[in-house]
């Protein structure tokens, strides 16, 4: 399988990945649960759209329900919305077969795989990130068609060296405007120094050829989306633990070119030095985020919106989604579990605040610590309605506008 290349950029030289790799827990073991979030409340992870408030014209219903761990999410050509999982080792398939903007059904087209968290399409062909590979599938929407008779789909390893580290080594990856496919490669820890190409995003040819580092510093990316104007990527990043309930912020970053660095793990959220590795550094010798997503909110899934569904103010503008805290103390409520809205002008976010809030539910004391969902990716239709996948309810839910 392919190697990464030697590519220099403005830092560091590719270290070969044969001496970093880690040993993974096994799919579906124990480690694989994840941070559990708030708890839930007494009715269960049961979607309850009557507590979800959204803009004035605007509505949200379930599209398909089902879906256990529904994470990521590609569009195929012919309207199939394919969905990865990080708990389960699952890649589903989800069907509107008559069109009616709720789904039919839901086909599994992959399993026992190692926290497939990403899925891209392409071409004709599925892509699924693991944590320590990238797998082609070809015939992925014939397969949806044929039933009972289906047979298993040929998967085609594109490249196997990515590292095997558990911890943030779940991905979402997405097919650049270069037609590149960016995959970022989080930090294996809380707070560590790495080489490369840890604690970045890389990208590679469709075929899994020439792999290089496009950006360094960056702690957890879950979440790409390129700007439909600039065609700049802009990422969300989840900023580090244990500097307290209210610091550092996550961060919206924008990476217009090649070689900058965010600042992992020497300075977070732009201005705070790191205690232990921030040490005779600055953070002005790296690129600021764009926006700072508030503490703690384990921002995730992004998207510029291009359709014509929605008001034109809203007319490529950022979607993005705050999976929601899990380590926030006993004396502060949770933070996130909500979808927000940034407004762009050029590489300035000039305004910043919820748009579907509801997930996250006060539990007494007026402190918010039971949610009953967790949304994380976003994923627009032709049609210009927004769909939302939600790892906890195991549903995908449609946003629309107007009648």
């Amino acid at each position: 399988m392919n190697r990464f290349a030697v590519v220099i950029l403005p830092a560091l030289l590719l270290t070969p990945f044969a001496a970093l790799r880690a040993q993974a827990p096994p799919p579906g073991g124990a480690a694989q649960r994840g941070s559990p979030g708030a708890e839930l409340p007494p009715g269960g992870a049961s979607p309850q759209l009557d507590k979800l408030t959204l803009p004035k014209g605007f509505a949200i219903a379930i599209y398909a329900d089902n879906v256990p761990g529904a994470r990521s999410m590609a569009l195929g050509s012919d309207g199939t919305i394919f969905v990865g999982t990080r708990q389960g080792g699952n890649v589903y398939a989800v069907v509107d077969r008559n069109r009616d903007n709720r789904a039919d059904e839901v086909i599994t087209i992959a399993s026992g795989l190692n926290m497939p968290n990403g899925v891209a399409f392409r071409n004709g062909a599925l892509y699924v990130a693991e944590v320590s590979k990238v797998t082609r599938y070809d015939g992925a929407l014939e397969f949806t068609k044929q039933g009972a008779a289906a047979k298993a789909l040929k998967a085609t390893v594109v490249n196997d060296t990515f590292p095997t580290d558990f911890m943030h080594g779940w991905k979402n990856i997405a097919f650049g405007a270069d037609g590149l496919l960016y995959v970022p490669v989080g930090a294996p820890g809380n707070v560590v120094e790495r080489p490369d190409p840890y604690s970045g995003i890389v990208r590679m040819k469709p075929d899994g050829s020439g792999l290089e580092v496009f950006a360094r510093g960056v702690r957890n990316s879950v979440g790409l989306a390129w700007h439909p104007d600039t065609r700049a990527l802009w990422f969300t990043d989840n900023g580090r633990d244990a500097l307290g309930d209210d610091q550092p912020n996550d961060e919206l970053n924008t990476a217009p070119k090649p070689g900058l660095h965010f600042g992992y793990p020497y300075c977070h959220e732009g201005s705070i030095l790191d205690p232990e590795f921030g040490k005779g550094k600055s953070c002005g010798d790296y690129a600021p985020p764009a926006q700072k997503l508030g503490p703690h909110v384990a921002a995730l899934g992004l998207k510029f919106y291009t359709g014509t569904m929605f008001p034109a103010e809203y007319r490529k503008q950022l979607f993005i989604v705050n999976h929601g805290s899990w380590n926030r103390s006993e004396k502060v409520s949770h933070t996130g579990y909500r979808i927000m809205l940034a407004k762009v002008q050029g590489d300035k976010v000039v305004s910043y605040e919820p748009f579907v809030q509801g997930w996250l539910q006060s539990s007494g004391g007026g402190l918010a610590r039971q949610a009953w969902g967790r949304p994380v990716d976003l994923l627009e239709l032709p049609d210009g309605s927004l769909l939302v996948s939600d790892d906890r309810a195991n549903v995908i839910y449609r946003i629309t506008y107007g009648s």
